[in-house]
């Protein structure tokens, strides 16, 4: 039942004509939208649709330029998030903030009043992690718990402030096929308290298997609204982006030809306390295929990508060949200059220097070789332009990079088309290796349709793909072969097609050997 003191009719939360203007720039124009007690509602929209912006001044984070909140039938002012916990708005965003070194008691405890003691908090947290189904040691250290657990304390963070209304920003990104299940049981038993929920996601099966109505944005308005249960995946992306979404063709991609990438045996100890060793991988990628790796987060994918790429490089030289070369203590230039490319998961400071242009961050990704078509014939060094911003203009019009103007800092572009930017600043060169992690993590609908065929596109044209992604529907996309990471173990590889959901959120569980048994037994 709603709560006391909340209208029964009407909405519990509206807002009229929320607009927020950065200098003249509307990241939120004139939205009018309303969620009622009990429901959990979908918010839609491509990057830099202004969904960010939104939920920052229903949480407090951002002051409206002009327009209304109204709570439960009174206009509020949210001057901070902790004025929005105190009205009853919880939110748990999409990268988590907690302490590591911590206990999930003390990192709750964090959020809550100074008054209350650790040993009730963590009494608290636990009878309620385990009345919504989200189970959680109160003693354990966050470094030692996987990522689907930390979001547990997230959500048990929000719900201890006994919340009338719940945000919540790409929820299954980092979770496996049966913890995204777990969570819709939570919020089902949210929904059936009369809660509500704001429920933000790239993921549109989802959406439609949750959500009671959506509202959609583009370029910061509201543009349409409906019951995602009548509609399909395809449906809610025409609303999305204003056409339909290209889907990935990944025909022409079964043909293996030599080998271009292989780990033997590659083995690396964490470099700090909370990163993950590497144990005994191998693998392969052929010219004309895509090896996909799947996983949770945390669990090696980072280690794995460090070592490809040559940014940690390993102990042996045999232990990593590129075109059969040995390329193991050699470091990410020697290898671009063997016709390897590489994106990294971060895109601020690891792909992209926020603060410079995008010409200038192409050439900051170009190896000395690649660099002497940007250089003038006269003096050494001398960088010419004209030739790098035609370049940078070449690779947006390929990956249809949206921005600002013609040559803007890359920091000024929304995630998705700097992600755009970046995998086609690598796809340019035409590299024969391509290592990518993360492609399309938080990219929308369009972005990663064009992102994923891009990837397809260069195996086809007899590349080699390694992919590691968190993100199942882009394995089963792009992947003609699949792997998966867990604790630093690589599975073996199988092909796509014999793989199922359920068999790769087993092996992500760490249960090698054992998903044929599983799947047999569930058969019967």
């Amino acid at each position: 039942m709603p709560a006391e003191g909340e209208p029964v009719n009407g909405p519990l939360l509206a807002v009229g004509q929320l607009t927020k203007l950065f200098g003249t720039f509307a990241a939120c124009d004139g939205i009018n939208l309303d969620i009622r007690p009990g429901e959990i509602h979908a918010l839609l929209g491509e990057n830099g649709a202004g969904k960010s912006t939104l939920v920052k001044m229903l949480f407090g984070v951002l002051a409206p330029t002009s327009g209304e909140i109204v709570w439960q039938g009174q206009p509020v002012r949210i001057v901070s998030p902790s004025a929005a916990r105190k009205l009853g708005i919880g939110m748990v965003f999409q990268h988590f903030s907690l302490f590591e070194a911590l206990t999930v008691a003390e990192n709750i405890a964090l959020s809550m009043d100074p008054g209350v003691s650790l040993s009730k908090i963590a009494r608290e947290a636990s009878d309620l992690s385990h009345a919504y189904g989200l189970p959680l040691d109160p003693h354990a250290h966050v470094a030692d718990l996987s990522v689907g657990e930390r979001q547990r304390i997230e959500i048990v963070r929000a719900l201890l402030q006994n919340p009338k209304l719940i945000i919540l920003d790409e929820p299954t990104s980092v979770l496996t096929p049966q913890e995204a299940d777990r969570l819709f049981e939570t919020l089902n038993k949210l929904k059936s308290e009369g809660r509500s929920v704001l429920y933000i996601s790239h993921r549109l099966e989802e959406v439609q298997r949750i959500c009671d109505r959506a509202t959609v944005l583009r370029h910061g308005k509201v543009t349409g609204a409906c019951d995602p249960r009548k509609e399909t995946p395809s449906s809610l992306a025409r609303m999305m982006v204003g056409s339909d979404v290209a889907h990935v063709s990944a025909e022409g991609t079964n043909t293996k030809g030599a080998v271009k990438l292989e780990a033997r045996h590659l083995s690396a100890s964490a470099r700090t306390p909370f990163a993950v060793s590497l144990k005994n991988i191998c693998l392969k990628v052929h010219a004309g295929e895509v090896l996909a790796i799947a996983g949770v987060a945390g669990n090696g994918q980072g280690e794995l990508f460090d070592a490809l790429s040559g940014e940690y490089p390993v102990a042996s030289d045999d232990v990593i060949r590129i075109s059969d070369k040995p390329v193991g203590t050699r470091g990410i230039n020697a290898r671009r200059l063997m016709g390897a490319g590489f994106v990294p998961e971060e895109r601020h400071g690891h792909a992209a220097v926020s603060a410079l242009s995008l010409s200038d961050n192409l050439v900051l990704a170009r190896s000395q070789s690649d660099r002497r078509a940007f250089l003038g014939g006269g003096v050494l060094g001398l960088i010419r332009q004209d030739a790098v911003k035609m370049a940078a203009k070449r690779i947006s019009a390929a990956m249809d990079v949206r921005k600002s103007g013609e040559n803007p800092p890359a920091g000024s572009l929304s995630g998705g088309n700097l992600q755009k930017f970046i995998v086609g600043r690598e796809l340019d060169r035409q590299p024969t290796v391509l290592v990518v992690n993360q492609p399309t993590w938080g990219v929308d609908a369009g972005a990663a349709s064009r992102i994923r065929q891009a990837l397809v596109d260069l195996a086809k044209s007899g590349s080699a793909v390694l992919v590691i992604s968190q993100d199942l529907d882009e394995i089963f996309e792009v992947a003609t072969e699949i792997a998966v990471i867990s604790e630093g173990k690589l599975s073996d590889i199988y092909p796509a097609a014999e793989l199922s959901r359920e068999k790769i959120g087993l092996l992500m569980g760490g249960m090698y050997g054992k998903t044929e048994t599983a799947e047999t037994a569930h058969a019967h």
